[in-house]
């Protein structure tokens, strides 16, 4: 059935960030639902923000579009032009390879609940506020290459 039921999806808050980076991302939530509907050419979650947290460091990717749309609460986007509330109904896109850093900020005391499309990651993601890198087809590393 093409219907998904959430509750049965398994729902983590697992990050391959590395310690020191992973703290802002502890209150994020996620239902990967490609897998669950054998869905295989792009990736997408249903995504909740606990009060506080962000759905990523800010961050774009070389090789990998990106959307959310937002389904509930409210939640702050960040990127190069500043911060923009993002309510539900509001859809915002990252083009690949356009170096505009972004993140989503809960600073509401409700959870936001939102779907996030992307992939398949062909290349590297950047991180300009943070010495994080992730170099295409690599783990984590510090910007000059070095190892956490």
């Amino acid at each position: 059935m093409p219907k998904l039921d959430l509750d049965t999806i398994p729902q983590t808050n697992a990050t391959g960030y590395p310690p020191e980076f992973a703290g802002p991302v502890q209150g994020r939530w996620y239902r990967r639902l490609a897998p669950a509907s054998g869905i295989c050419d792009f990736g997408f979650s249903h995504v909740t923000l606990k009060p506080g947290a962000a759905s990523a460091q800010r961050h774009w990717h070389e090789g990998e579009d990106e959307c959310v749309v937002m389904l509930a609460g409210e939640a702050v986007l960040i990127d190069d032009s500043g911060e923009t509330p993002m309510r539900p109904g509001d859809v915002a896109a990252f083009p690949k390879g356009d170096g505009n850093g972004h993140m989503l900020v809960n600073r509401s005391d409700a959870d936001c609940v939102f779907v996030a499309v992307g992939g398949p990651g062909n290349g590297a993601c950047h991180y300009p506020d943070i010495d994080m890198h992730l170099p295409a087809g690599g783990g984590f590393v510090r910007k000059d290459g070095s190892g956490f």
